[in-house]
């Protein structure tokens, strides 16, 4: 008799089902078949586009694979050469040489077909791992050996299939284990692998390599998802682009040591793998107990790396962030730091605030430097008390202050550091995460043992009453430094941390965090669980920062970006840049600001005032409108309205035509293109300025420094009506500045230049 059940979702599409042995795993836009072949080996016959369960015929590549060398599960019978299969799933040491999902010590596994069930939901994890939320249907399927099950759970989300796997010790003896991979996929067919990789102020960096019979490696060792090598990838086949190609994406739902690999066989099968780290992993499963991974996320689009942002956006968006954060948009902060570090007081704090407020700011938040002897980063990070000097009505009188001038107040952390110097480490010295070595610093500071129960209640403990001894609307939470001692440690740090976040901000909804670590040395899914939003980079340097969320981008919504305009020139590079393009970039995620407002000049201010009051009003559709990559430049689209940028760098001599080639507007219907104004300063022109002035000026001189503060021109404005079919084919822009002089027609803002365009249907505009 055959064992069936299916489920329907909305509009009578199956979602999970079992059919004729035939396991149909189907959202929006992929499938996924999987089969049990006579050995009770999983196999993997499809994942890719929409497919009927009832076409795995179609899929089905099993006889006569074995030959020479090959192990056989059964003696004579060809067709049972693991080593030769498309597996979901597979073990070490039974004839399958690629690379295993499982290591016991000392052990081979032999983990075979025992049953299934499908669930209505997804299933709640019980170690203390993040998890993505919401209505999705489930698939258990149960392997087992003498002593262990394997259960592999396969979750939909719209048109996201999310793995994880969990090892459960049903024998009398301890399971020493060291490597389990949240998911397995062999793939028929070529790719190419893009990981994001980079470090500090340079994070995200797409880069693209084959995969061939070589391992192709994407992993992070310093105990956080890390800047190095974010945990997000992609497989692409070759020629595959924005629009068009198929393309998978993958991610991982968790904040630690990752792994993935990606290798091709003989036979043309890619094996893809993606879990925890093994790099000084070892975990040991008691009789009884089970060990549980981190979700796997994965899609495919044959729309290229566009159709897979999208998906992995909607995902996040809906099934990743904490519910109550889905579609509230955020407010526009101003962040004390690059203006103040650590030198500020209560006065100069309200003063800033208020500059902020008539700038048309929310949030005021107050950075490093409130707590102990925190006057610069050699000492207090483990102490809470407030530093009364600097402070002396405390957080509350200063909080109740911002909150009189009409803002919301937020507040900076770093819990989980200490240095040496402070109060904490010389009182519990033992709670820094050390071995037997000496302690080696970074930051000048070590990180706290979270593995430790007593240190994870002190954290939620003093967080947790400053968060109410003031009204805190927002926190960031940063974390300067990897660790160097973890080892063993590493998994059950992570476990540590998701339990303090857990304790701190479930019960706190009303506060919104943005995780921070060096920057982006933690953007992964497994913090985007806690709070909405992730600081992308400490780079903000706007032309640096096109690449950083340009690279996140393919992965991951605008929403999650804090994105800062600062002041220029810029202290990680040394570039100046134009006020409007530090703007434009912002705006597609979390616009704050972070500079000295009081060395503004008037006009800047002006500029400032400009540039906010265009992203409240437009602000849902950058937060959480569908982003698309151009080719130079992005664009957001909502309901009403489709806002794009285009961003330069250098200029060249004589430049060319460009076009603005838009994406997903309705062909038949017509659509108003118009630049957001824009005015340029007289004394970004220097001695320029003397050959058309009547008469001749110093470029130095006091009679241009001061019409700099006080005269702009316009910068080329282009307004056009036409068809969607027309702007998706490509309007044409104004001309860039050509050496011919000054030209309304023109634009002028040369070398990282940037302009805001709106397009809007023509009879539905906007009040």
């Amino acid at each position: 008799m055959v064992n069936y059940k299916k489920m329907e979702k909305k509009g009578g599409l199956f979602v999970i089902e079992y059919r004729d042995g035939v396991f149909g795993i189907h959202g929006q836009t992929v499938s996924m078949l999987l089969r049990v072949d006579p050995y009770g080996l999983l196999e993997l016959l499809h994942f890719g586009e929409p497919v009927g369960t009832e076409d795995a015929c179609a899929f089905d590549y099993r006889p006569g694979l074995g030959w020479g060398s090959s192990i056989l599960l059964k003696d004579g019978d060809t067709a049972s050469c693991p080593d030769a299969l498309g597996l979901a799933w597979s073990g070490p040491g039974r004839g399958d040489y690629r690379e295993s999902p499982l290591e016991l010590a000392g052990s081979s596994a032999d983990f075979r077909y025992e049953s299934y069930e499908i669930l209505e939901e997804a299933i709640p994890m019980g170690c203390g791992l993040p998890q993505a939320h919401g209505e999705g249907e489930t698939l258990k399927i149960t392997l087992s050996q003498e002593g262990a099950k394997l259960h592999l759970y396969f979750s939909v989300f719209g048109d996201v299939v999310v793995r994880r796997t969990v090892l459960e010790n049903t024998g009398e003896d301890t399971i020493v284990l060291t490597k389990l991979m949240s998911s397995l996929l062999d793939l028929s067919g070529s790719y190419e692998m893009t990981t994001f990789d980079g470090g500090w102020i340079a994070e995200a960096r797409p880069h693209t390599v084959p995969v061939l019979d070589s391992r192709v490696v994407n992993e992070s060792t310093t105990g956080a998802s890390s800047n190095r090598h974010n945990p997000g990838f992609l497989l692409s086949e070759p020629g595959a682009g924005e629009e068009y190609g198929r393309v998978y994406g993958f991610n991982l739902v968790y904040s630690g040591n990752h792994y993935a690999a990606a290798q091709r066989s003989l036979q043309g099968l890619t094996r893809v793998v993606q879990g925890i780290s093994p790099s000084s992993f070892l975990t040991r499963v008691e009789p009884g107990a089970v060990f549980e991974t981190p979700e796997a996320v994965m899609t495919f689009s044959d729309r290229g790396f566009g159709g897979v942002s999208q998906a992995m956006h909607r995902f996040v968006q809906e099934h990743i962030i904490p519910a109550q954060w889905n579609g509230k948009e955020r407010p526009v902060l101003f962040n004390s730091w690059e203006g103040c570090m650590f030198h500020f007081d209560h006065r100069r704090l309200v003063s800033l605030a208020k500059d902020a407020k008539d700038l048309g700011c929310e949030l005021f938040v107050l950075d490093d430097g409130w707590f102990g002897k925190r006057d610069d980063d050699h000492a207090g990070l483990g102490d809470y008390d407030v530093n009364k000097k600097k402070l002396p009505h405390g957080l509350k009188g200063l909080g109740e202050k911002i909150r009189e001038l009409g803002m919301q107040f937020g507040l900076w952390f770093e819990p989980e550091s200490v240095n040496m110097d402070s109060d904490l480490y010389r009182a519990h010295p033992d709670w820094a995460l050390t071995d037997r070595f000496e302690p080696l610093l970074g930051r000048h500071q070590l990180l706290l043992d979270l593995t430790k129960q007593e240190v994870r209640d002190y954290i939620v403990d003093k967080v947790g009453s400053t968060l109410d001894s003031a009204p805190i609307t927002y926190v960031k939470w940063d974390m300067n430094r990897h660790s160097v001692a973890l080892g063993e440690k590493a998994h059950s740090y992570i476990l540590g941390l998701y339990e303090v976040l857990e304790r701190i901000f479930v019960p706190r909804p009303h506060v919104l965090l943005e995780s921070c670590s060096s920057g982006g040395n933690r953007f992964d899914l497994g913090m985007l669980c806690y709070g909405p939003q992730i600081w992308c980079s400490d780079d903000t340097d706007p032309i640096e920062r096109i690449a950083i969320q340009e690279g996140l981008s393919y992965l991951y919504p605008q929403s999650t970006f804090g994105a800062h305009v600062s002041a220029s020139p810029h202290a990680q590079t040394l570039r100046a840049t134009p006020l409007v393009t530090r703007g434009n970039v912002s705006f597609f995620g979390c616009l704050g600001y972070e500079l000295d407002l009081k060395h503004l000049l008037k006009i800047e201010k002006q500029q400032i005032r400009e540039q906010i009051a265009l992203y409240k009003k437009y602000r849902r559709v950058f937060q959480f409108g569908a982003f698309q990559r151009l080719e130079g430049g992005w664009q957001v689209s909502g309901e009403d309205v489709t806002l794009a940028a285009t961003f330069r760098k250098l200029v060249p001599a004589a430049p060319g035509y460009e076009r603005l080639r838009l994406r997903g507007l309705d062909r038949e219907k017509r659509y108003r293109l118009s630049t957001v104004p824009q005015q340029l300063r007289i004394g970004q022109f220097g001695s320029l300025v003397k050959h058309v002035a009547p008469v001749d000026l110093d470029p130095n001189g006091m009679i241009l420094r001061i019409a700099d503060r006080h005269i702009t021109m316009p910068d080329g404005a282009l307004e056009i009506t036409a068809s969607g079919a027309a702007l998706m084919a490509g309007a044409r822009l104004l001309p860039v500045f050509r050496g011919t002089g000054y030209d309304q027609q023109q634009r002028t803002l040369g070398d990282f230049g940037s302009e805001l365009y709106i397009i809007e249907e023509v009879g539905n505009e906007r009040s």
